[in-house]
């Protein structure tokens, strides 16, 4: 007897876009594509009817914009969505707001063409990790013109850590969310900070963006030569791999083309081994949530270089893939709870255990 077969309805008012996406996934066994509609009133019948285990949502659609009907499906009828966004910075920063509203992933629709090129896998790849993730609670994000609170972050301050301490965070599907969690929740002085996190050429920077008015410190999508600081952390940019180098006394990043590592660009493992040999006894490294094994390889060689590792439990991942990986090869040191990961990260850089804000218990 075969096994069940992912059924995905692909929800875009395109003709192209809907043929494109259907061909990319038929390409593959394990999925079906069982329907199509042109904006979410057909998609809303669509779904009572034939029971997607996954929908492609566009944003821009007529009758009835796609972050609407996500809310609405959201509310009603909750189940796995991915995002397909087009590749400009209004795009992009309705994607980050589609995420935090409960939209498992995003993929950026190609513009100009009737190809999807190597969209496909990573939209296939996409789509079985949406088919097993656990739905979190929709966020509610800010108005776009309504100032952003800076929101209570772990008392106690982390000054005194070691001028050579690094930390190094990777992440895929469900990660935008698991990484705001986290780093919102961390003091202003903070060591370094370098994240990779699997996402399209263009949304990092309204990823970094959205992080940087949130956070206590600094965030921004890094830049060729860079210098890591302490109190700033740098998000690799979409399709670029991020690696250090050690420059004297400090650390800066290289961002650079290169072959997809795990079928990732930017790779996780390639960020980890990168510090393995100057910086490992001073790193803290961990896998956040999302499907596959990209970053165990790469943290199993940091802790053999004395690092400290660990990876975000299974009840608190939405794909708990990447840190089941990191565990059970030996990589990861430690799994913990997604809401206790920033009490880690300031009790392991700098040796104590501060007081929690009242939010964070």
């Amino acid at each position: 007897m075969s096994a069940k077969k992912i059924r995905v309805l692909v929800v875009d008012d395109s003709a192209v876009v809907r043929k494109l996406v259907s061909d990319a996934l038929v390409t593959d066994p394990e999925i079906e594509v069982v329907g199509t509609a042109i904006d979410p009133y057909f998609a809303k019948d669509k779904i009572i009817e034939l029971q997607p285990d996954v929908v492609t949502l566009d944003i821009e659609m007529p009758r009835m914009d796609g972050l609407t009907f996500l809310r609405l499906i959201m509310e009603r009828r909750p189940m796995p969505v991915i995002i397909m966004s087009s590749l400009t910075q209004a795009g992009s920063d309705k994607a980050m707001e589609a995420l935090q509203l409960g939209a498992v992933d995003v993929l950026g629709k190609p513009a100009g063409s009737y190809s999807f090129g190597d969209l496909g896998p990573q939209l296939i790849q996409k789509i079985k990790a949406a088919a097993c993730a656990r739905l979190r609670r929709p966020g509610t994000p800010p108005p776009p013109t309504a100032a952003v609170p800076k929101p209570p972050v772990l008392g106690g301050g982390v000054r005194g850590f070691a001028s050579r301490q690094l930390v190094l965070l990777g992440a895929s599907t469900g990660g935008t969310e698991a990484l705001r969690e986290v780093l919102t929740a961390l003091p202003a002085d903070i060591p370094p900070i370098a994240i990779v996190q699997h996402i399209p050429a263009m949304f990092s920077r309204s990823f970094a963006e959205r992080l940087n008015q949130l956070c206590a410190f600094e965030v921004r999508e890094a830049v060729d030569g860079d210098r890591l600081a302490p109190g700033l952390a740098l998000v690799a940019p979409g399709n670029f791999h991020m690696m250090l180098q050690r420059n004297g006394d400090h650390y800066r990043v290289r961002v650079t083309d290169g072959p997809q590592i795990w079928h990732q660009r930017p790779a996780v493992d390639l960020l980890f081994r990168s510090a393995v040999d100057f910086a490992g006894p001073h790193v803290l490294a961990g896998v956040l949530t999302g499907m596959g094994k990209d970053g165990a390889d790469g943290l199993l060689a940091l802790r053999h270089k004395g690092a400290q590792t660990f990876a975000q439990d299974e009840e608190s991942s939405v794909v708990y893939g990447m840190p089941r990986v990191a565990w059970e090869c030996g990589a990861a040191q430690s799994q913990i709870q997604l809401g206790k990961i920033a009490e880690h990260i300031v009790r392991t850089t700098t040796g104590h255990r501060p007081a929690l804000a009242a939010s964070s218990v």
